[in-house]
C-alpha cells in the first residue's frame, strides 16, 4: 500500500529512511533546517523542503495533517524532536514515529503521544551482535529478551537435508521454527518439513539466540549430522 511519509531531520538515519520509503513506493516529503542536506536529497525522493519542522505555522502550509505517517527522525535535538512531535499530532497526523536517543527521550515521546518510539542506535548494535555471533545470518530482528527472528542463509551442513533432518520446524527438538524458505525466485512460506534444503536457499527462522547458536554452528566433525544429533 503506498503511504504519503513525512520524515523530518536528515541526518544519516533520516537520509536513508527516506531514500527506502521512496524506492519502496511511497511518496516522501523530507524536511530539515540545513538547505544543502536538501538539495543534497532532492532528486533522490518525491519532495525536499528547507524548512523549521518546530514552526507550526510552517507545517500547516506544508499541509502535514494530510500526511499517512510522520518520522521524527532527529536524535540529539532533543527539545526539537520533541516538539515536532507535539506538532504533528496536533495537527492530526495519524501515526508518528519518533527516534529517542535514550530511555528517558523515549519515555518523554511516549508521554507526548508518538505511537512508536524507535531507539536506532541500540538496536542497530544488537543487530550487528547477533549478526557477528550467529555465523550464516544475514539479519537479525530481536522480538524479545534473547529471542529473535533472523534470515539465514543455508550453510553446507544443511544442503541435502530436509528440515526433519535438522530438527527444524513444529515438532523440531531444538525449538526453532521455520516461518519462509526461498529457493531462488520462489518463496514458500511455513514450508513442509519434508523440504529439501538446496545450496543458497534462504531461511527465515525464529528461536531463542541459543538454540539458534547451535543450530547454525555445529560442534567440529558434526557437520555431516543432523543438527541436535549426539
Amino acid at each position: 500500500m503506498r503511504r504519503q511519509v513525512v520524515v523530518i531531520g536528515m541526518g544519516r538515519f533520516g537520509v536513508s529512511l527516506a531514500k527506502a520509503l521512496y524506492e519502496l513506493g511511497h511518496d516522501v516529503l523530507a524536511l530539515d533546517t540545513d538547505e544543502k542536506k536538501v538539495q543534497s536529497l532532492a532528486s533522490h525522493i518525491t519532495h525536499a523542503v528547507q524548512a523549521d519542522a518546530t514552526d507550526e505555522e510552517v507545517l500547516q502550509e506544508l499541509g502535514i495533517g494530510n500526511f499517512d505517517v510522520v518520522v521524527v527522525a532527529m536524535g540529539a535535538a532533543i527539545q526539537s524532536s520533541v516538539l515536532s512531535t507535539i506538532l504533528a499530532k496536533k495537527l492530526g497526523v495519524p501515526y508518528v514515529i519518533a527516534r529517542a536517543e535514550n530511555e528517558l527521550h523515549g519515555a518523554i515521546l511516549e508521554r507526548i503521544g508518538a505511537d512508536k518510539v524507535v531507539y536506532v542506535e541500540s538496536e542497530m548494535g544488537a543487530r550487528v551482535a547477533h549478526n557477528l555471533t550467529l555465523t550464516h545470518v544475514v539479519d537479525y530482528i530481536s522480538v524479545g529478551p534473547d529471542y529473535g527472528v533472523a534470515k539465514v542463509v543455508a550453510p553446507a551442513h544443511f544442503v541435502g537435508k530436509t528440515l526433519v533432518d535438522l530438527e527444524l520446524g513444529r515438532r523440531g527438538k531444538l525449538g526453532v521454527a521455520v516461518l519462509l524458505l526461498q529457493h531462488e525466485k520462489e518463496v514458500i512460506v511455513t514450508p513442509d518439513q519434508g523440504e529439501v534444503l538446496k545450496p543458497n536457499d534462504i531461511l527465515i527462522v525464529a528461536g531463542y539466540d541459543d538454540k539458534l547458536e547451535k543450530l547454525l554452528s555445529p560442534e567440529p566433525g558434526d557437520e555431516g549430522k543432523p543438527a541436535g544429533s549426539t
